[in-house]
C-alpha cells in the first residue's frame, strides 16, 4: 500500500496534464457488469476497454497513469465485477491486487481423485474452463495434486489451480520430508504406493496393513496384483475385473507387471502417504475386502482362497 502511493506519486504531472477533473471524474452511464482483461494486455487495451463498459469516464488518463507509474504490464488478467462507480485509484489498485471482485468458489477435491476426475469437477465449477484444458495442463501431475478444500477465483485458469494444488503437496510432504529421507525410498516411489493404498483401503489401520502387504510382496518379487489399476486403465469407478481385463497390455496391469506401476493411479492423501512411509509390520502377503465390508488377510494363498470362499459371497 505504502509502495503504491508512493509509485502514485510520480504521475502527478501526468494528472495535471490530462486535467484533475477529468481524472477523478465517475462514467455518466455507469452500469453494473463485468470485465474480461485478457493476459498480456496493454495499458491502452485495458483502458479502452474499461471505457467502453462504461466502469471509467475516459481511457487516457488510466493508460498515462499505468505507463508513467511503471505498471503497464502488472494488471493482472481475469474477469472483473464491478458494482459501484469507483474512483480511478480504486481500480488500479484492484487491477494490480488481482482483487476481482467475485466471490471465491469453493470445490473440494476427495482423497483418490483422479486427475481425470478432478477436470471434472474444475470445469463443473468453473464453467471458464474446459476438462480437456485441465488436463492438458495437469496430466503430468498425477498423484501431486494435494486433496484439499480450496477456494478458487472464478477468473483462475487451469494453470493456476494446478500450481496451487501441487504448491499444497509440496508443503504438506515438506513436513515429513525427514520420514521420507529416512524410509530410503524415493518420493516417486512412495506416492504410487500411496495412490495404490487410497484405493485399496479406507480405514488408517487397513491402509498401513495393505502398505505392508505391499511392499512385502514387493521385496520378495511378485507381482502386486492391485485390482484398483484396473480403473485407472480403463476409466471407470469400479474395478472388478474380468478375466480379459486381467490380461490387458498396460504397464498399469500389476497382474502381469511385477513392480509398482509407472506412476500414481490417483492423488493420495496425507493418511495414505503416511500409510506408505509407515507400513504395518506383517507377515502377511494377500488381503481382500469381504462382502462384510471388512478386510481380511491371509500368509498364504491358500488362506487366501479360504477367505475367497468365507467372505466373498
Amino acid at each position: 500500500m505504502e509502495f503504491f502511493t508512493r509509485r502514485m506519486t510520480a504521475v502527478g504531472v501526468a494528472l495535471v496534464l490530462v486535467g484533475g477533473s477529468i481524472v477523478i471524474s465517475l462514467p455518466p452511464d455507469f452500469v453494473p457488469g463485468t470485465v474480461s482483461i485478457e493476459k498480456g494486455s496493454s495499458a491502452s487495451a485495458i483502458a479502452e476497454k474499461l471505457a467502453r463498459a462504461d466502469v471509467i469516464a475516459y481511457a487516457t488518463p488510466l493508460r498515462i497513469i499505468l505507463r508513467v507509474a511503471g505498471y503497464d504490464g502488472a494488471v493482472h488478467a481475469g474477469t472483473y465485477r464491478f458494482n459501484t462507480p469507483e474512483s480511478l485509484f480504486r481500480i488500479i489498485r484492484r487491477l494490480l491486487a488481482a482483487d476481482y471482485g467475485l466471490p471465491l468458489t469453493r470445490i473440494t477435491f476427495e482423497e483418490g481423485t483422479t486427475v481425470r476426475e478432478t477436470a471434472k469437477q474444475v470445469a463443473a465449477a468453473l464453467p471458464g474452463i474446459s476438462a480437456e484444458e485441465f488436463l492438458t495442463v495437469a496430466k503430468q501431475y498425477e498423484g501431486y495434486l494435494f486433496p484439499d478444500t480450496y477456494f478458487f477465483s472464478p477468473s483462475a485458469d487451469a494453470a493456476a489451480i494446478v500450481a496451487v494444488m501441487r504448491a499444497n503437496f509440496d508443503m504438506n510432504t515438506a513436513l515429513i520430508s525427514e520420514e521420507i529421507t529416512a524410509s530410503h525410498r524415493p518420493l516417486s516411489d512412495i506416492v504410487i504406493m500411496a495412490s495404490l493404498i487410497e484405493k485399496e483401503a479406507r480405514t488408517e489401520e487397513s491402509k498401513r496393513m495393505v502398505a505392508g502387504i505391499l511392499w512385502n510382496r514387493l521385496e520378495r518379487g511378485m507381482p502386486l496384483q492391485v485390482d484398483a489399476v484396473f480403473g485407472y486403465i480403463f476409466e471407470r469407478d469400479t474395478y472388478s475385473p474380468s478375466l480379459t481385463d486381467l490380461r490387458v497390455n498396460s504397464p498399469y496391469n500389476t497382474y502381469t507387471h511385477k513392480g509398482l506401476p509407472p506412476g500414481p493411479i490417483a492423488n493420495p492423501g496425507i493418511e495414505s502417504i503416511n500409510a506408505a512411509l509407515h507400513p504395518a509390520e506383517t507377515n502377511y502377503l494377500y488381503y481382500l475386502t469381504g462382502s462384510d465390508t471388512l478386510m481380511h488377510y491371509a500368509t498364504t494363498f491358500a488362506g487366501h482362497q479360504a477367505n475367497r470362499n468365507k467372505y466373498l459371497k
